[in-house]
């Protein structure tokens, strides 16, 4: 069978069943959520695996109930030759169209409802994953309701994100002298390990300057790779991931340290530094002194709480944890790390 993008799919499961059965019910529908397809990610390999039509659909509460069983009562067996009920691993077949309030939908995927509480610690504690499961979809219909949201969620508050930005450089610069330092002792697999954390680093912290939500593991790279990357960083970080010899890895590394250093310059959030790379103290490795971005950032950080706060990071700086970055109910109890 041709691939078929799972957004289209779904777009026309809307148009062709669900719209109907709707008939003019006040809503908003959209492919939001979790999935590869939410993100614009899913291929032919994606066929094999959780995939089919699939909607949120977001009606007023007393509607809930008569809409979800319009839909039990009356979708399909397949459509476009796509079982309609599909599971995988452990998972049952069922169908997959969510009827729901939107704040309840909200307090399911993130922990809390949006709709009403953006308070720093939330943005701080809910993964840019779970945020894009709401603000990268298709949006087939909206009365309104959903939009707002969308807008609400589409980016950090300036003060988070410099404050985020400030703990992403601060990763950078905890590490930047070790490429050299652990293959002076002779540890070869452990200069290659640390190149690649900060390889993976710099990619969230391009992402970050160009205020674009990371996604989950599997999809960072691609991400990553839509950016607009004229400088070169992309290919500069893929050398350093490939190279053999310790003096081609730290050269790397602190050229595309330099390239992200311009990056942040041309933002023009902080006073412009010197991107030129330098000796680590007296000892022979190459940094950036990234320390030097971390400060310039947490000057222009307004909120007196935030800039109180150790350098920790947001959820994702925290933890690549699958197991608690999917389940708000486990990062949430992480909610006192910002509180005042």
């Amino acid at each position: 069978m041709s691939f078929t993008s799972a957004r289209d799919l779904s777009q026309g499961f809307y148009a062709d069943v669900m719209r109907p059965l709707l008939d003019g019910t006040p809503c908003a529908v959209g492919l939001l959520g979790w999935g590869s397809d939410v993100l614009g990610y899913d291929t032919a390999r994606s066929m094999d695996h959780g995939w089919g039509p699939r909607l949120q659909v977001f009606v007023d509460a007393g509607e809930v109930e008569h809409v979800k069983e319009l839909v039990e009562r009356n979708l399909p067996d397949e459509y476009r030759g796509h079982p309609v009920r599909f599971g995988w691993d452990t998972q049952q077949p069922v169908h997959h169209i969510t009827v729901s309030t939107l704040s309840d939908w909200l307090v399911d995927l993130l922990g809390f409802d949006a709709t009403k509480d953006l308070s720093t610690a939330n943005w701080l504690i809910t993964p840019q994953q779970k945020l894009l499961g709401v603000v990268a979809g298709p949006v087939y219909a909206d009365d309104g309701r959903l939009q707002p949201v969308r807008d609400a969620l589409a980016w950090y508050p300036d003060d988070v994100w410099l404050w985020m930005l400030a703990c992403q450089w601060s990763r950078i610069a905890q590490e930047e002298p070790f490429v050299q330092r652990t293959y002076e002792v002779g540890d070869e697999i452990g200069s290659r390990v640390i190149a690649a954390r900060l390889v993976r680093d710099v990619m969230r912290l391009a992402l970050l300057m160009e205020r674009a939500y990371a996604p989950y593991s599997k999809w960072v790279g691609t991400a990553f790779a839509r950016l607009e990357h004229a400088d070169g960083l992309d290919d500069v970080l893929a050398r350093a991931t490939k190279a053999e010899e310790q003096e081609d890895r730290e050269q790397a590394l602190v050229t595309a340290y330099e390239l992200v250093a311009r990056r942040h310059n041309k933002l023009g959030i902080t006073n412009a530094l010197d991107p030129a790379p330098r000796p680590f103290h007296e000892r022979p490795a190459m940094v950036l002194g990234a320390e030097r971005f971390v400060e310039a950032c947490l000057a222009r950080v307004q909120d007196e709480h935030l800039r109180a706060l150790p350098l920790v990071g947001s959820i994702d700086q925290i933890s690549d944890s699958t197991d608690l970055l999917s389940n708000p109910a486990a990062y949430r109890r992480l909610l006192k790390i910002y509180e005042k």
